[in-house]
């Protein structure tokens, strides 16, 4: 059988302006603040017609005569990209009860998005479901979308999803109209579910690229797209930050900062006072660049000396990782925790490395995945699946009464560890197995 030729990245014809900005709401995203049991954010894009608009919010009910809406008046910032112009939106809600549903909108020009139902976070001692997703980056309509479908059919209960960043690639003069499918692939998850990122090394981009005077520069959409919290460190304002979630300290590192920008100090400082503070029962550390690559020839230096001391210090339970698009998982020798994992949901697909094959159980190549958590005061149950559903990879955290952890594999049910079968991608690459 003939391979395939090469597909384009994205759906949109070159030239195209279909993810042009309009007076009608859209690329609308939730995201946790500091305490998602009592507020959210939400952001939100229009055309330049449109200044701090409205968000309404109101307690959900079985009838469409919504009632008691609250308004929240929103802040705007401007974005110049190969679309054109367009304003995007953020507002902040606080002042919820906990573990209740609500219904918000958010207002364009003579015009409303539509009424979409989010619930609080709960306390502490109740279950909570999240959703983990490693990089989606390439071809977000075409192929990740079916993988955010099958995600939300498998864990419908989901009130959190992850990304471990790179969510688009980025460059070709295409960034808007790759971040305008991003949101199509994700749709109602994005306003339905609390999306929480890390930014990874797509999310910025190459200043003066090829002369003396490059650079690393934060790329313009990441600030204006999503609303998170502002609480991470200095250094990395805006691309670093924390939250609680029923019994669970989430952390956001930003890898691409620590390792090209010189932030590391800072951020390993910043997180030790985070996870020092921690009364939760678990504890997940997210980022986009692995401690442990499972891809030949990543090191990510900096990360191992300055940063990985402190997750082992505070014994995190997950680390959540991305960027080298394999799956791979690995511990501390004996120890329960932490747990690293590194997956990918988008189908731009590398190759394993030989000592990821020795040091990481399980592996796999060629597969895209999602991950579903389920969390309790007394267990922590991960599983990794393909796209279509089966089972790669399980194991649960067990916790007593006095804080140990116990780690216990799931093994029954997993399907065998799947391995590259090309020889080498449609472009010819022999160091991806496709792109």
């Amino acid at each position: 059988m003939a391979m395939a030729a090469a597909e384009p990245n994205t759906q949109v014809p070159s030239g195209s302006r279909y993810y042009a900005a309009t007076p009608v709401p859209d690329r609308i995203v939730a995201s946790p603040s500091v305490d998602p049991s009592h507020g959210f954010a939400v952001a939100w894009r229009t055309d330049g017609s449109v200044q701090s608009p409205l968000l309404e919010i109101a307690r959900a009910d079985d009838s469409p005569a919504i009632e008691g809406i609250v308004q929240v008046r929103a802040k705007t910032q401007v974005l110049q990209t190969e679309n054109g112009l367009s304003h995007h939106h953020r507002a902040d809600i606080d002042g919820l009860q906990p573990d209740t549903l609500y219904v918000y909108r958010v207002q364009g020009n003579g015009s409303w998005s539509a009424w979409n139902q989010l619930r609080t976070l709960a306390a502490a001692d109740q279950p909570l479901t999240l959703l983990y997703f490693g990089d989606t980056q390439n071809k977000n309509v075409s192929h990740v979308s079916r993988v955010v479908r099958a995600a939300q059919k498998a864990a419908p209960d989901a009130r959190i999803s992850l990304f471990a960043g790179d969510l688009v690639s980025g460059g070709d003069n295409m960034d808007d109209s790759e971040w305008g499918e991003w949101f199509a692939a994700t749709s109602w998850l994005a306003q339905e579910t609390l999306v929480a990122p890390a930014i990874g090394n797509h999310e910025y981009f190459e200043e003066f690229e090829d002369t003396p005077q490059e650079r690393r520069v934060l790329g313009r959409h990441w600030p204006v797209t999503f609303a998170l919290p502002g609480n991470g460190a200095s250094a990395a304002a805006g691309t670093s930050y924390w939250f609680d979630a029923q019994g669970v300290r989430v952390a956001v590192v930003d890898g691409t900062s620590a390792l090209d920008l010189g932030t590391a100090k800072a951020q390993a400082q910043w997180l030790d006072k985070v996870l020092s503070g921690n009364r939760q029962p678990w504890t997940i550390v997210l980022l986009h660049q692995p401690f442990y690559s499972p891809r030949e020839g990543r090191e990510n230096a900096a990360l191992r000396k300055v940063l990985l001391p402190v997750v082992r210090r505070h014994k995190v339970d997950l680390v959540l990782q991305g960027h080298d698009h394999t799956y791979g998982r690995r511990g501390e020798g004996q120890a329960a925790t932490p747990q690293y994992v590194v997956t990918v949901a988008g189908p731009k697909q590398y190759r394993l490395s030989d000592e990821a094959r020795r040091t990481m159980d399980p592996v796999g190549e060629d597969t895209q995945l999602f991950q579903v958590l389920r969390i309790d005061p007394q267990r922590l149950r991960y599983e990794a699946r393909t796209v279509t559903g089966r089972l790669y990879d399980a194991f649960e955290l067990k916790r007593d009464d006095n804080g140990g952890k116990q780690r216990v594999e799931q093994r029954e049910g997993r399907i065998t560890p799947r391995d590259c079968a090309r020889a080498q991608t449609a472009k010819g690459r022999t160091d991806r197995c496709w792109e």
